[in-house]
């Protein structure tokens, strides 16, 4: 231990001595990176889409668009193998420039020379190896090789719900997590070996794996916790310290305690960013030492370059005006509106069968502004309230809505949560809420079986009900969105998206997004077409304020009273210390 404690504080010197070039070298990466190649990346996509008038990229439509665009498929293609090349390009200029740094070597002009060197050693061969790294290694060593862009790369939260519910899966899972840690480890080496030595993908992974073999494994991920847990401690102090002086300050003149209150929110970020970009430093020193790509013997403090001065200072102020008008927009603009609460399934805390009457009863207590329901079309072209497309999880029937006739679904008793109640048709659901006096959220779900006029069939039954009601309707299947909007443009329509790769581009009113992978940029985007975006499905109250500092036009959960006492708490609550407190605890990914 003391030998890690000893090696952490030869490194924190190193940082001490060149702090400004590390933070510039970081700040300035970061600017470039969030502000030129995400954007761009994003519009390129949402161009090339648009150009072909394809809407979206899923699993729905991925076949369609190898098969009839082959075109935009390659052009996809190519852009993603850029984007590799990009995300190496980025760990390159991180891990060349703390080498230069740290050995009094920094210019701009060698820096890029060396990238330029690096680049040219990398093989077509080596991107699908560089793919898979990045994929499945390198967001386990985040703390290590820190990046906005792979900070994207996640899997939605819906998947690993989904996978949590079998014991089969979840153990699957925790393998796979397992084997992607050990494996993030032994490999951690990789991008260090081609970039300093310019060793092709493949042999650096061999020699990665030998050289964090045994001791070595275990020498390096408890110098790496070590300063993990080093500066958790001093972030989780300072912001302790701020919050409750802000506290303090709350009780001033409006005035005073709002200008307090972003000094102290610009303290905030400062810090947070000066102790990332410092474990950052430290890691990378850390797992670099055994490939002996350092001389440490002069630690001393070289007089940097005049060109290399002005431009670290102009990043850094640049940083601080950005982290101050941040700041003093999130004061200012957390008064938002307030986002509207939907019930996920017509279900609040498993209060009942879900899609069911008796359910929906015990929910519209808790006056959600709207119920979320699914919809599947019969045997007999009705239509029917539930979710799965088999009868088996919830009536022990392998059967499919699309198997039986309205009558012998309505029959059926479906058994949840120590709950049960009958299957519902659509016209005893919609007479239901319309004694609740209940607006609706209405899913419609398609399967190949459905009939060719299923829409019209809807829109004849249910449409004008719909409108003069005020409800919505929202579907996965972009067909949906489409034909439902041909056919009747005054129905209100969301399209649902378990992610997304572009920026809002489609003929819905809305969007439903998971909220794993929703963002400021694609509500921003959205809204400013007039288009609303909800978050599904979220059940934490941690998530539900993120939700709405990210202004969010409604919430879907699971657990309405829940949501119903957060959105209260976003009211009430409304003192500096608390924006100053949830922008710590709640934004933490939005504030990079």
């Amino acid at each position: 231990m003391k030998n890690i404690f000893r090696k952490i504080d030869m490194y924190s010197k190193n940082f001490r001595i060149h702090w400004l070039e590390y933070v510039a070298l970081f700040i300035g990466i970061d600017i470039f990176t969030q502000m030129l190649i995400i954007p761009l990346f994003r519009y390129v996509t949402t161009g090339i889409l648009k150009a072909s008038a394809i809407p979206f990229v899923s699993y729905q439509n991925i076949v369609t668009i190898i098969t009839t665009h082959t075109g935009v498929a390659l052009l996809l293609i190519v852009e993603l193998v850029i984007l590799l090349l990009v995300i190496y390009g980025v760990f390159a200029l991180i891990l060349l420039g703390i080498r230069e740094i740290s050995q009094n070597q920094f210019s701009l002009k060698l820096l890029f020379k060396e990238l330029w060197q690096t680049y040219r050693s990398v093989r077509v061969g080596s991107i699908l190896l560089l793919g898979l790294y990045f994929l499945l290694i390198v967001p386990f060593a985040d703390m290590v090789y820190r990046t906005p862009l792979l900070a994207k790369v996640q899997i939605p939260e819906f998947i690993l719900d989904f996978m949590t519910r079998n014991i089969w899966l979840v153990s699957g899972l925790i393998i796979f997590y397992l084997l992607a840690f050990i494996f993030g480890i032994r490999l951690i080496l990789t991008l260090p070996l081609m970039i300093y030595q310019e060793k092709k993908t493949w042999i650096a992974m061999k020699e990665s794996w030998k050289l964090t073999s045994h001791k070595n494994w275990w020498t390096l991920l408890s110098s790496l916790l070590v300063a993990g847990i080093c500066v958790s401690v001093i972030l989780v102090s300072c912001n302790l310290i701020i919050y409750f002086c802000q506290l303090g300050l709350d009780h001033l003149p409006e005035k005073l305690s709002f200008s307090f209150a972003i000094f102290n929110l610009l303290l905030v970020q400062v810090i947070s960013e000066l102790m990332v970009i410092w474990i950052s430093v430290i890691s990378i020193l850390i797992v670099v030492t055994p490939l002996n790509s350092f001389k440490w013997e002069d630690q001393k403090k070289v007089k940097s370059k005049k060109t290399i001065k002005i431009v670290d200072s102009c990043l850094i102020i640049v940083f601080v005006l950005a982290a101050g008008i941040n700041s003093a927009l999130y004061l200012k603009g957390a008064d938002m509106q307030r986002p509207v609460t939907i019930s996920h399934r017509g279900v609040s805390d498993k209060n009942g069968v879900q899609n069911t009457i008796p359910a929906l009863e015990k929910t519209a207590k808790l006056h959600p502004d709207y119920v979320e329901i699914d919809l599947h079309e019969t045997k007999d072209n009705q239509f029917v309230v539930m979710h799965d497309e088999n009868l088996k999880e919830l009536a022990g029937i392998n059967k499919t809505p699309k198997d039986l006739t309205l009558k012998q679904l309505t029959r059926i008793t479906l058994h949840e949560d120590g709950h049960q109640a009958k299957i519902a048709s659509f016209d005893q659901y919609l007479k239901a809420a319309k004694k609740l006096n209940q607006k609706l959220l209405i899913e419609v779900k398609t399967t190949p079986n459905d009939s060719p006029k299923m829409l019209q069939n809807f829109n004849q039954k249910y449409g004008k009900l719909i409108i003069k009601r005020k409800y919505q309707v929202q579907s996965l299947d972009y067909r949906v969105i489409e034909g439902l909007h041909q056919i009747n443009p005054k129905l209100f329509v969301l399209y649902i998206q378990p992610y997304n790769f572009t920026y809002p581009q489609s003929v819905a009113d809305g969007y439903s997004m998971e909220y794993s992978t929703l963002n400021n940029d694609f509500i921003w985007q959205a809204q400013l077409q007039n288009k609303l975006v909800y978050a599904w499905t979220v059940n934490s109250p941690q998530m539900m304020m993120k939700m709405m500092y990210d202004n969010v036009n409604g919430i879907i959960t699971d657990r309405l009273a829940e949501l119903n006492e957060t959105v209260k708490d976003f009211e009430d609550n409304r003192s500096y210390a608390n924006k100053l407190l949830n922008f710590i605890l709640i934004l933490p990914d939005d504030n990079k």
